[in-house]
């Protein structure tokens, strides 16, 4: 019977055996069994079973689990995945089991310690390094089942992978305001990336309408209800250690335009249109604005009319208004994803608010010449526009057409000179003011004028003076009117005027007879004071008179000498050679004194010229060479005393030859040359020396040096045995001076000197009045070859030594002994 059943149910087959198979039984009922023996008299009792009997297949340990995979290796962890397997031996998995081991080592170690179902784990606290092969068992109620497979033996360490970023979106993405858009891809890297998104590179944070969701493997930054805030270049960042990948959208969200940006400005307004204009909106939607809806309306009616609606600039013209009515404006703009809210104007007037200029007063002439004249006036009335221009025009008097006098613009000043007039006609001059309205009315004409210089008298001379005097004349001086009176100064009358009479006389009947500004009045009397006076003459008269300050008494008058030196004559003068020097000096003195020109205090060259006028005293030298410098004076002398300028003259010339010039330390290849500065530098630093050496089989010098400062020079690379002239020259700014030449070659040779002692002297044979001697060469021969050997004797017990002779060769026999 079923375990929840209280009836019994008959098996329909009987048995003889001690064992039966019931049939037909339901898997997962759990039911109670009893069985009874029955022979020939009956049935006996039944024997139950103590304990219900669930019905199932039978329980075995589990299959090996299936598809362990290492996911993750680091230095010290490994991480793994499996699938269970495909039959649990019909009880549930009640764990799992891993187990490792260290390769070189032959059992397996269980890894877990606890019951572990997961069927991911991270093995930790591995050694870098080490080697290690895993395998994984399942458990039931039975027992644990086989291992999988083992694992690829795994090493500890760090796996390193550069990021990879594969996206799903493009360079640029345009949202519509009010949509939802996302940005995903997917990324992978060992160690895993850190994911990173900005926009605008400021870091994106989540909020209500922003979600970020990253995986190991996929990325999406999503926006909900987009508003126009959120446009801007977005960048999605994957980083490890190994490097960093980086991907870009420019993602426009896209709206209608804000209004058009007010006030509406009425530019012009006349009685039939008007001319507005506004600013575009301060946010254009994310798209361009592809035209502006113009619309107005009668203030007295409830209708808007459409003006245009296909423009693109921020002005228009409204037209067809009736004079009179007031009018409001209403703008919107329009983009790709719709039009703006308006922008409505004030109430506006139709009528005309501007005209042309009013007509300037008369205008004034100035300044005429017999070519030109200054026209001047008065700015008139604008006309509620600025004005612009002014056209001046012109005619002569007689004639009827008005000519333009420039086509240039005039403006802002409100004068202007009218050039090309012709010299004697009679001119009228008249003016008109233009704004952008256009151009107004003339002024009435000026008052007719001729062209022609204007002639007054001209103004007093001006500074007259007695600059001499003698004992029956007057010098005088002046200086021209300042204002000769647009006429040219024909000249001058002089007058004169004894002190204490009244009356004036003329020095000069007519003024053409003193056309320059001094003038020498004579026939006066020794003795006697006089006044001056000067008039300057013109065509149209004669001017005031200017007086000269003090009368004048007439004698000869003593002044002690003067110089007034020129700029030649400074402390010291510099010319160059070749040039010409001139020293000048303006000399006064009563009587004039007389001149004297002194170089050195001995006469001047012949070749100076000297010039001596009644103002002053020249001196020229031309083609100057260095003997003209030096001290210059100039003495002047009357009776009233003398005086003397000096002046020191440096013609500046190449410098000369340098001096002692000398060659030391001579050997096979090289010598020492040394020398002086010359005496005369030529008015010049000395900037360097040119040193120049010859063969003296050649004729050609060749310069071993151009540049040295210095006053020595080592001259090297001479061949030896070779005789060698040298030559010397100093350099200024103004050119190389003469050479100074060695007296005799030199000859390039090691420096001689005495040979050492020879060597082994001793004798060979010795008779009773001569003795044979033999020796051998000395070690060194001073540089040159041995030309003999000097034999000398000495008595025993003497002092001095006797010379024998000179011998060549290494023997010699001395006699006489």
């Amino acid at each position: 019977r079923e375990s929840d059943h209280r009836a019994w149910t008959p098996v329909t087959y009987t048995v003889t055996r001690q064992n039966a198979t019931i049939q037909g039984l339901i898997q997962g009922k759990a039911y109670f069994f009893r069985i009874a023996a029955e022979n020939i008299i009956g049935m006996g009792p039944f024997t139950e079973t103590t304990k219900e009997i669930l019905i199932r297949d039978p329980i075995t340990v589990p299959d090996r689990p299936e598809d362990l995979e290492v996911k993750a290796v680091t230095k010290n962890s490994v991480t793994l995945t499996w699938n269970p397997p495909k039959y649990n031996g019909g009880s549930d998995i009640t764990m799992y089991v891993l187990e490792s081991r260290l390769i070189g080592k032959d059992k397996f170690h269980k890894v877990t310690k606890e019951k572990m179902l997961d069927r991911k784990f991270t093995v930790e606290g591995l050694k870098e390094g080490d080697t290690y092969e895993y395998r994984v068992s399942a458990c039931n109620i039975v027992g644990q089942g086989k291992p999988s497979f083992c694992t690829k033996p795994i090493t500890c360490k760090d796996e390193i992978a550069p990021p990879t970023l594969d996206l799903d979106f493009r360079d640029k993405l345009i949202v519509r305001v009010g949509e939802a858009f996302s940005l995903t891809g997917r990324y992978s890297g060992k160690p895993a990336p850190k994911v990173t998104w900005l926009k605008d590179d400021i870091v994106v944070k989540e909020d209500d309408r922003i979600k970020i969701k990253t995986t190991p493997t996929t990325l999406c930054l999503g926006i909900l209800k987009s508003v126009r805030e959120d446009t801007g270049k977005y960048c999605v960042t994957v980083e490890n250690s190994t490097g960093s990948r980086k991907g870009f959208c420019q993602v426009n969200v896209v709206d209608r335009p804000s209004p058009p940006v007010g006030p509406v400005i009425f530019d012009e307004v006349f009685k039939d249109h008007m001319v507005v204009s506004w600013k575009p909106p301060l946010d254009d939607g994310g798209s361009e604005i592809t035209n502006y809806i113009i619309e107005k309306k009668d203030t007295h009616k409830d209708v808007w009319m459409p003006v245009t609606s296909a423009t693109v600039k921020t002005t228009c013209k409204i037209p067809k208004l009736l004079e009179g009515r007031e009018y409001q404006i209403r703008i919107y703009a329009e983009n790709l994803y719709g039009i703006s809210d308006p922008l409505i104007s004030d109430e506006m007037k139709a009528k005309d608010r501007f005209r042309v200029p009013d007509a300037p007063e008369q205008p004034i002439i100035k300044d005429v010449t017999k070519d030109s004249a200054v026209v001047v006036w008065n700015k008139p009335y604008d006309g509620g526009k600025p004005i612009t221009n002014y056209i001046v025009e012109k005619k002569e008097t007689m004639a009827t057409r008005w000519v333009r006098v420039t086509k240039d613009p005039i403006f802002p000043g409100t004068k202007f000179k009218v050039p090309d007039l012709l010299e004697g006609c009679q001119y009228e001059f008249r003016v008109s003011a233009e704004n952008e309205i256009g151009v107004g009315d003339p002024s009435p004409p000026s008052k007719p004028i001729f062209a022609r210089d204007p002639i007054a008298k001209p103004s007093p001379p001006v500074n007259p003076e007695a600059v001499d005097k003698t004992k029956n004349s007057v010098d005088l001086s002046w200086q021209p009117p300042r204002h000769d009176g647009n006429g040219k100064i024909i000249g001058y009358l002089i007058e004169y005027q004894k002190v204490g009479d009244e009356e004036w006389k003329q020095a000069n009947l007519t003024a053409d007879s003193c056309p320059e500004t001094n003038y020498k009045v004579t026939g006066l009397t020794e003795g006697l004071t006089y006044k001056f006076r000067v008039k300057a003459v013109n065509a149209a008269g004669e001017s005031d008179p200017a007086h000269i300050p003090d009368p004048v008494e007439v004698k000869d008058r003593l002044e002690p000498p003067e110089l007034i030196l020129d700029a030649n004559m400074a402390r010291e003068q510099h010319v160059k050679a070749g040039d010409t020097l001139r020293l000048s000096a303006v000399i006064k003195g009563v009587p004039f004194p007389k001149v004297t020109w002194k170089k050195e205090d001995h006469e001047v060259s012949p070749k100076a010229d000297i010039e001596v006028t009644g103002i002053g005293s020249k001196l020229e030298i031309r083609n100057t060479v260095h003997e003209d410098g030096g001290m210059y004076s100039l003495t002047v002398e009357n009776p009233a005393g003398s005086k003397t300028v000096s002046v020191k003259v440096v013609v500046l010339d190449k410098p000369g030859p340098p001096r002692n010039l000398n060659i030391s330390d001579v050997r096979s290849d090289s010598c020492y040359i040394t020398w002086m500065e010359p005496e005369d530098d030529g008015g010049s630093v000395i900037t360097n020396y040119v040193v120049e050496r010859k063969d003296v089989a050649s004729a050609q010098w060749v310069a071993i040096s151009s540049s040295s400062k210095k006053r020595s020079h080592m001259a090297k690379y001479l061949m030896e045995g070779t005789q060698y002239l040298f030559r010397v020259a100093a350099e200024n700014q103004y050119g190389r001076g003469p050479y100074v030449e060695t007296l005799k070659p030199i000859k390039a040779i090691d420096p001689l000197h005495p040979p050492g002692p020879p060597k082994n002297l001793h004798h060979v044979d010795v008779d009773k009045t001569e003795v044979s001697l033999v020796w051998n060469r000395p070690d060194r021969d001073g540089g040159a070859e041995i030309t003999g050997y000097l034999v000398e004797y000495q008595e025993d017990g003497a002092d001095e030594w006797t010379k024998f002779q000179t011998v060549p060769m290494l023997d010699c026999v001395v006699t006489g002994l």
